[in-house]
């Protein structure tokens, strides 16, 4: 399809309805599990139709993380330096478990991607994720040269925040099982643990 001429409304909607699809098929059997004809089933659509909107599997794919990687950043970006940095820190975190809640399926995408060794991600990692973590480490190792938050090395706070939020939607399955089952909601229980841990770690 050409990228210069505007999309038609049944275009954009064909075009949402076949990433939607995409991102139940991605998250569900990774990149190299997933296949066109997978894809095109789920969305409603025929092969050839998918094809008129996207070229390939791997232009699916990139499209979804293309929009993930804006989602992804946006909770950190709201750190703000201003603010207590303990509510900042804890606000952060519940961010993160709220992604988890809210977007498992996009949260199993991105994690299967690095899994595989980010071969479409790798420049937005080393590039704008890096840039945005660096910058908010500076914040936190300020706020431990203050005497704000206990001394911790930032980069690997926020990577214990990553760790302990994602792996609500990544291994959800386990999560659950371990739970008692795929009605149990892990989240109020979750938010409280998380809240005590930080809290108490982070005290100075």
């Amino acid at each position: 399809m050409s990228k210069s001429a505007p999309k038609t409304r049944i275009q954009r909607k064909n075009t949402a309805t076949i990433l939607e699809a995409a991102l139940d098929v991605f998250s569900q059997n990774g990149y190299r599990g997933s296949t066109l004809d997978q894809i095109a089933k789920a969305a409603g659509l025929s092969k050839p139709n998918l094809l008129y909107y996207f070229p390939s599997k791997e232009a699916i794919h990139t499209a979804l993380l293309d929009g993930l990687m804006e989602t992804w950043l946006d909770p950190l970006e709201a750190l703000n330096a201003e603010g207590d940095p303990l509510d900042e820190i804890l606000a952060y975190v519940l961010r993160k478990l709220e992604m988890s809640r809210d977007y498992p399926r996009e949260s199993r995408l991105f994690a299967n991607e690095i899994i595989q060794g980010a071969p479409r991600i790798g420049p937005a990692l080393s590039g704008e994720l890096k840039d945005l973590v660096d910058q908010k480490a500076e914040i936190l190792n300020n706020w431990v040269a203050e005497g704000k938050i206990a001394e911790v090395n930032p980069h690997h706070l926020l990577f214990s925040i990553w760790a302990l939020t994602q792996h609500y939607a990544d291994f959800d399955v386990q999560v659950h099982a371990v739970l008692g089952g795929p009605d149990v909601d892990p989240f109020p229980e979750a938010q409280r643990y998380l809240t005590q841990l930080f809290t108490r770690m982070l005290a100075p």
